[in-house]
């Protein structure tokens, strides 16, 4: 039961999460620095093709943002920032929640047998 696809999917979606929020932390920690170019973290096509494909493993892609940048180069936008740590702030606790549920579940399996 711990290979299950919605386990592995969702032990997936903490890591690429957790590889998002740093990924913010550093967008934000370099707001001020030229040149410096925002990286976005993607990981859900990737993610919902390979449960189709009844895998669920997958590994996040770090990309450099296409926003338009500013005079020094910089392309960082706080309010952009935020809004994308509050969801994955969101989405990582629904996926621990979920994740506990699993093994809650196994847990309770287990007491019964």
């Amino acid at each position: 039961m711990l290979d299950s696809v919605v386990t592995v999917a969702l032990t997936s979606a903490l890591n690429s999460l957790s590889e998002r929020q740093r990924a913010i932390a550093n967008n934000i920690a370099n707001i001020n620095t030229p040149g410096y170019t925002a990286k976005r973290v993607m990981f859900e096509d990737a993610l919902a093709a390979s449960v189709k494909a009844g895998d669920g493993d997958v590994k996040a892609t770090t990309l450099r943002s296409l926003e338009p940048t500013q005079l020094n180069g910089n392309n960082v936008n706080l309010d952009t920032e935020t809004l994308s740590n509050v969801e994955t702030t969101l989405r990582y606790q629904f996926a621990a929640q979920a994740v506990n549920g699993e093994f809650t579940s196994m847990r309770t399996a287990l007491k019964t047998q």
